[in-house]
């Protein structure tokens, strides 16, 4: 697991063995796949991509071709233990309805945001004059994939607004300067949330 992204890491160590998932944009399945394998879980991917649900698929996963924000309303009221939306969410045309339906058919939603409001994307933008281009938001304007850009201190606004509870929000990279002030030195956000 040396190689294992920071960000599924910390979505392995908050899963629960044996729980239910329901992975939300999955890609090539690699957190799946790990929840499979160390944490015995069961479970599925919703996917848009074709190229990456063959490569799950060849993984021996379970994957829906779909889109995230018309997917969900055929599940059942808390069908999955999590759902989990790893950095897929500010893809999504719809993310409230996406988020409070993934705590309708999930007990318990695992939300990873990347922050466009992090130090040195706001470097960028009041030096440079341009929209940033980082490690975790490597897109020009032009190509980007991202529709939404929020910041950790939007989402948590979001979640109080609309009656969700943090459970747990860990920064990353997962330092003593992220955990001081997330919003300006965490490159992405990992939340833990259930429905008040």
């Amino acid at each position: 697991m040396t190689n294992t992204r920071l960000d599924h890491q910390i979505i392995l160590n908050i899963v629960e063995q044996g729980s239910k998932v329901l992975d939300l944009g999955c890609g090539d399945g690699s957190l799946l796949h790990l929840l499979k394998e160390n944490k015995k879980c069961s479970g599925t991917g919703i996917e848009i991509d074709e190229k990456a649900i063959y490569e799950c698929m060849a993984k021996g996963l379970s994957v829906s071709h779909g889109d995230i924000d018309s997917s969900l309303a055929d599940y059942s009221d808390k069908r999955f233990d999590y759902v989990i939306l790893c950095e897929s969410l500010q893809q999504v045309l719809n993310p409230k309805r996406v988020i409070l339906e993934s705590l309708r058919i999930g007990k318990k939603a695992i939300v990873g945001i990347p922050n466009f409001c992090m130090l040195t994307a706001r470097f960028q933008l009041f030096f440079q004059g341009r929209v940033p281009v980082t490690k975790e938001l490597p897109f020009q304007w032009y190509d980007t994939p991202n529709l939404r850009f929020l910041s950790l201190k939007d989402f948590r606004s979001f979640c109080d607004k609309n009656g969700l509870t943090i459970i747990k929000e860990t920064g990353i990279p997962n330092n003593f300067l992220s955990r001081l002030a997330p919003n300006l030195f965490a490159e992405i956000g990992i939340y833990l949330l259930e429905k008040r």
